[in-house]
């Protein structure tokens, strides 16, 4: 069995304060009423887009619903159709901005399904490169990211803007 270690996600295992049945960050963003500080690129009625704090790429972003739940097949329909749509606003915006050659988009359902915050919902869209997996992460346990979380919002950000105003 091949192994991949990936100790830049340490930070995240260890802060992982929803697993310890503490605060949830995905209630406490949106409540925040600091949408810059807080990090969420986009609102609708009932999603909202927001950026991980310890992403894999540049432009790592999650969607989320409003309601805390981990049950996703209790999502109404209203909410699984906005999630779907706010997902493809997500990859138009990352299109636009940084021009990625893929993405993984998808969800973990369950501590054991690796998530990392199970009672709270949201959907991970990684925008990808070829070769942006190398060898920094195994051999020097960092990860290399381009830009600073700030940066990246600050591109993102009128990305989204765009988007609203066009739709």
């Amino acid at each position: 069995m091949e192994r991949l270690y990936a100790p830049w996600r340490r930070a995240f295992v260890e802060s992982a304060a929803g697993a310890r049945g503490e605060s949830c960050f995905l209630c406490e963003a949106p409540a925040s009423g600091d949408d810059a500080r807080a990090l969420i690129l986009f609102r609708s009625a009932r999603v909202f887009v927001i950026m991980n704090l310890f992403p894999y790429n540049s432009g790592h972003l999650l969607v989320a619903p409003y309601a805390h739940t981990g049950d996703f097949a209790a999502l109404d329909r209203e909410t699984s159709a906005e999630l779907m749509r706010v997902l493809q606003l997500c990859v138009r915006a990352l299109d636009r901005e940084y021009a990625p050659r893929g993405y993984n988009l998808g969800m973990n359902l369950g501590n054991v399904a690796g998530a990392g915050v199970p009672d709270h919902l949201h959907a991970h869209v990684v925008p990808r490169w070829q070769g942006d997996a190398n060898f920094m992460p195994v051999v020097g346990e960092t990860k290399v990211l381009p830009e600073t979380l700030d940066q990246t919002y600050a591109r993102l950000r009128p990305q989204f803007q765009k988007l609203e105003e066009e739709a």
